[in-house]
């Protein structure tokens, strides 16, 4: 009789089948009546209705190297809430209203207590804005993956009325760029945080005080990536473009949604940049280009409106600032930091 099994070669099918079942109850939590019960499992089903002229909308992202720092001080809720707050950010430039999302983990050993607290975190971020968790894939891949590593990844649908996507073919010089501000690095740049921190080498940095941080360095680099819908849905209808500021930064992020003629005139000293930015820099002597180009620098979304408009977003949207303005393009850079 053969020795060779998929349990011999790493693959533990009864754990994985039941951390499956697990994994469905928690998705039950985000289940509304528009989930339709998928017998069988391949795939989910969500019934689409009350639109007039609908328009699906859909992103794809995983949190980045985060997932290193997540592990080495073994918290996992935050970065499953990032998971689905930077994709639903994502179709929120669209104007749009998430549905559902999918989700795609990969280990080489199953941890489920580890597995558990991150599915905590999706269900947690799919309940903060209405959307229904209704599948996604869970993979052991041994020899794929270091011990104790793994891959993160999510998807979210929503939807908008075709009249109602915010389209920025219709921003125009003299327009206003608000900012909203971030909750620190959110998902982005954490390549280059663990190279000025050295902490590949030395984790127990992460235990630190930095100068200048309100808290230790490892809990300021978890804190969430701050989920705007809640916070945008009731001004979406003003916006001309938004942008989400992540990879790439202003400079990145911005041009996508400016006319070829214009460019963004952002005048840094009118927000407040969180001191992680400060201390990534000092520590590593990074210029301000590279931070810029890098991360955030403490607006997590940036939206163009015209100025008549300014007064009601100001009203409504806490901590909302007038960050810059739309003016003629007269250079190859599309974004301008004065």
């Amino acid at each position: 009789m053969s020795g060779n099994t998929y349990l011999a070669s790493g693959v533990h099918l009864d754990e994985m089948e039941g951390f499956k079942e697990r994994v469905k109850a928690f998705s039950a939590m985000t289940h509304g009546p528009e989930v339709i019960d998928s017998a069988g499992g391949f795939a989910g089903l969500f019934r689409l209705s009350g639109y007039r002229e609908p328009v699906l909308v859909a992103s794809a992202d995983g949190v980045g190297t985060k997932l290193k720092i997540a592990a080495l001080l073994g918290h996992f809720e935050s970065v499953g809430q990032d998971l689905v707050s930077l994709n639903v950010n994502d179709i929120l430039t669209k104007g749009a209203k998430p549905l559902f999302f999918l989700d795609y983990v990969s280990f080489s050993d199953l941890d489920e207590q580890r597995m558990e607290t991150l599915m905590r975190g999706i269900v947690w971020g799919c309940k903060e804005v209405g959307c229904a968790l209704i599948g996604g894939e869970t993979a052991q891949m041994p020899g794929l993956y270091s011990a104790g590593d793994f891959d993160l990844a999510g998807f979210v649908v929503g939807v908008a009325e075709n009249q109602s996507l915010i389209r920025p073919d219709s921003i125009k010089e003299g327009d206003c760029i608000l900012g909203f501000p971030s909750s620190g690095v959110h998902t982005n740049g954490f390549s280059l945080v663990r190279r000025v921190f050295n902490i590949d080498d030395n984790p127990s940095v992460l235990f630190d005080d930095i100068p200048g941080l309100p808290r230790q360095l490892g809990e300021e680099l978890l804190i969430r990536h701050r989920c705007y819908h809640p916070l945008l849905e009731p001004v979406l209808s003003l916006f001309k473009g938004l942008a989400h500021v992540t990879g790439g930064g202003l400079p990145g992020k911005v041009p996508s949604i400016l006319p070829d003629n214009l460019a963004a005139e952002f005048d840094p000293g009118s927000w407040t940049v969180p001191p992680i930015f400060t201390a990534i820099q000092a520590r590593g002597q990074v210029s301000d280009s590279e931070m810029f180009r890098v991360f955030n620098m403490g607006l997590g979304m940036v939206a163009v409106c015209d100025q008549e408009t300014v007064a009601t977003i100001l009203d409504t949207v806490p901590d909302t600032q007038v960050v810059g303005s739309i003016v003629p393009r007269t250079g190859s850079p599309q974004v301008n930091l004065v």
